[in-house]
């Protein structure tokens, strides 16, 4: 099985990531899936005082982590969170890597047990000009879908609605929503105008995370 590839950034080139620090809860526990080189927990932990772990595949990523101080398991996330405890967290963050799962229930009904609230990022699909491009006989490419339809780890791309409709089914209550084209900000038309979303959601469990 292909490993999702892990996604690297910084907290000035990914408003996904600004977005999702501001959600989080200063001296809270929060657990990063997929935290690539550990910008996010790193940021976390110097300025918000919060107590983080991360879950990474990647060899080079897990090592730029541990020189960031930050603390993470070597994991592939598609065999699940068993490592974790119940409600272990307040927040669970997955960014830009949930269109890579294989098992997109699965992860999202595990990210719900461990901690109260999930965070999770995505392209969309549901942006305009890739209806353009799939009219024009051809799949999208863009800057947060950079591949080729031969090479691309994005195995299940979907559109606000559908997410929407899928954390729904999964008794995930979406508590806000973020929608990105580049470093703007989109709030009129955010399903055919943005081109990556951030949802923040509470888990259906909705016990206090654990100190």
């Amino acid at each position: 099985m292909k490993q999702p590839i892990a996604f690297k950034g910084d907290m000035t080139t990914r408003p996904d990531l600004r977005r999702i620090a501001g959600w989080v809860e200063p001296g809270s526990r929060v657990l990063d899936l997929g935290c690539g080189d550990g910008t996010l927990l790193a940021y976390l932990r110097d300025h918000k005082q919060v107590s983080g772990a991360g879950v990474e595949f990647d060899d080079e990523c897990v090592i730029a982590s541990v020189k960031r101080g930050v603390r993470v398991i070597q994991q592939n996330l598609e065999e699940g969170l068993a490592l974790f405890d119940d409600q272990q967290f307040h927040s669970v963050v997955l960014s830009q890597t949930l269109q890579s799962m294989h098992r997109t229930e699965h992860i999202l009904r595990e990210m719900a047990r461990v901690a109260r609230f999930g965070i999770v990022s995505f392209p969309n699909f549901g942006y305009w000009t890739h209806g353009l491009s799939i009219l024009a006989g051809r799949m999208p490419v863009t800057g947060e879908m950079p591949y080729q339809w031969y090479n691309t780890p994005n195995i299940h791309l979907c559109t606000m609605r559908d997410f929407e409709d899928l954390a729904r089914k999964l008794g995930l209550r979406v508590t806000h929503v973020a929608a990105f084209n580049r470093q703007n900000e989109i709030h009129r038309f955010k399903s055919w105008r943005s081109t990556l979303v951030v949802y923040r959601f509470e888990s259906p469990f909705r016990q206090p995370a654990r100190s």
